[in-house]
């Protein structure tokens, strides 16, 4: 676990932020309490960010939460990593910030990932194999080799269609910021720290970290590798704060649905959740209004729907799904098939929240 925290650490310490626990390009833990909808009713309260202090002038995010089951309904290893792929696909299409895959278990848990690393052969759980792949395919091409070593359940990545997000550079290009790893070997005739930032040239950092750490790379305006000037390393938001640019989805466990919830990484917690089912409420997208919010919630269920998640979680017992959302919304009504599988689920839905969202972002930038 130690490995997957140094990213988010050397983040904090470029933005001058106390660092948080945080997976590898993952959320970590926050928030919490049985107050699942309530909260979300007190952040509505604050549309337009009269209250945030410094989390008002952060930027809005967009997190989606999928069941990790929908891979143990897959027939091959094969289709599996296919549906991880048209998921990852989907969350960069629509710019998703936070991608949550939450388990069916009774209680608490970490990372289902760290506990296959050195068994690499070992069959891993729906939950952790869907980790694995979206970590993977949102990694920039040049620093996978060095950030995932070997292992089962990435045997068919191969046959996936790349994500081809902003920060998947190529070695011809350059741009502002790029995503890099930290190297053993040191600057010739200095101490300071190499970074592989996928150019034919190393850079130098300004700042002294472990080797086989991921981080974002500030290049400058001007394509120079000549001169061994120490680069800054800054949070990996910062491309995105600069210059709107898209900068990849972060990737969170949840071990049960409520989880989700409690264990939100922002401050404060998701302003607003949405469930989608095929029970849910019918609304035009174009009649939709979604108050303005810094961090909004979209969930997903597996093959029996979010009313699986509720059943399986013991801490939502007596509960009914509706309980759980601020809206509980059906976005693909009047369907022609029975069933509407979890990964066209996702890409028809988000593609429904476009207009909601942008009205949303709209109303809170006037205000």
């Amino acid at each position: 676990m130690a490995k997957k925290k140094r990213r988010h650490e050397a983040e904090a310490e470029a933005s001058g932020v106390e660092p948080r626990s945080e997976l590898l390009n993952g959320g970590g833990g926050g928030g919490g309490g049985d107050e699942l909808k309530k909260r979300s009713g007190k952040k509505k309260r604050r549309e337009g960010g009269g209250e945030g202090g410094g989390e008002s002038r952060g930027i809005p995010t967009v997190s989606i939460a999928v069941a990790g089951s929908i891979i143990d309904n897959a027939q091959s290893y094969e289709l599996a990593t296919r549906l991880a792929g048209q998921i990852a696909r989907a969350a960069t299409i629509f710019r998703i910030d936070e991608v949550v895959v939450f388990d069916s278990k009774d209680t608490p848990g970490e990372d289902p990932t760290e506990r296959t690393v050195v068994n690499s052969d070992e069959d891993e759980s729906g939950a952790a194999f869907l980790i694995r792949i979206l970590r993977y395919l949102e990694t920039p091409q040049y620093l996978r080799k060095t950030l995932f070593p070997k292992h089962n359940s990435l045997r068919f990545v191969g046959l996936l269609p790349p994500l081809d997000a902003p920060h998947h550079l190529r070695r011809h290009e350059w741009a502002p910021y790029r995503e890099g790893v930290t190297l053993k070997a040191r600057a010739p005739n200095s101490s300071q720290m190499l970074v592989d930032v996928g150019l034919n040239k190393d850079v130098v950092i300004n700042q002294a970290l472990e080797p086989g750490v991921r981080v974002t790379v500030a290049m400058g305006a001007e394509r120079d590798l000549d001169a061994d000037l120490p680069r800054q390393v800054v949070s990996s938001s910062k491309p995105r704060e600069d210059a709107g640019t898209y900068w990849g989805y972060k990737v969170r466990y949840a071990s049960n649905l409520s989880s989700v919830i409690k264990e939100c990484p922002y401050e404060g917690g998701y302003d607003y959740a949405i469930g989608t089912s095929e029970h849910g409420e019918i609304v035009r997208s174009s009649e939709l209004i979604i108050p303005t919010s810094r961090h909004l919630l979209i969930a997903f269920g597996g093959l029996a729907g979010l009313e699986e998640g509720v059943e399986e979680d013991n801490s939502l017992k007596g509960k009914s799904v509706k309980d759980l959302f601020d809206r509980y919304l059906n976005t693909c009504p009047h369907q022609g098939s029975r069933t509407i599988r979890t990964e066209e689920a996702i890409l028809i839905s988000l593609q429904y929240f476009q207009e909601p969202i942008s009205r949303a972002l709209e109303v809170g930038q006037l205000n």
